[in-house]
């Protein structure tokens, strides 16, 4: 893949996370803030945009969005990465996960 294409696959990256956060935010704000991992502020200029400032946006070389999970614990319960270490199923381990990611968004808020 060349520089050129790399920058392409951000910027198209950019518009699809912006158009679907506005999407998100414009039908339910609180539960787009929770999904999304962004503070009220932020959510609300996310859905006030116009169309010319989300190209704008997405036209940057540098990734908007960026992932919630850090930590290894979360991305081997999603993975069922420790198969060894494993201690519910995959449901389980899941659910895990998303109440780990969720206490989180405390964090942000």
């Amino acid at each position: 893949m060349t520089n050129e294409q790399l920058l392409a696959e951000i910027r198209e990256a950019n518009l699809t996370y912006l158009m679907l956060a506005q999407t998100l935010i414009r039908q339910d704000k609180a539960e787009a803030v929770f999904r999304l991992g962004l503070n009220e502020d932020a959510a609300d200029i996310l859905a006030s945009l116009s169309a010319a400032q989300v190209m704008k946006l997405a036209s940057r070389n540098t990734l908007l969005c960026s992932f919630r999970v850090d930590d290894n614990l979360v991305w081997s319960l999603l993975t069922n990465h420790n198969v060894a270490k494993k201690v519910g199923n995959e449901a389980t381990n899941a659910l895990h996960a998303n109440i780990l990611m969720a206490s989180r968004v405390s964090e942000v808020l």
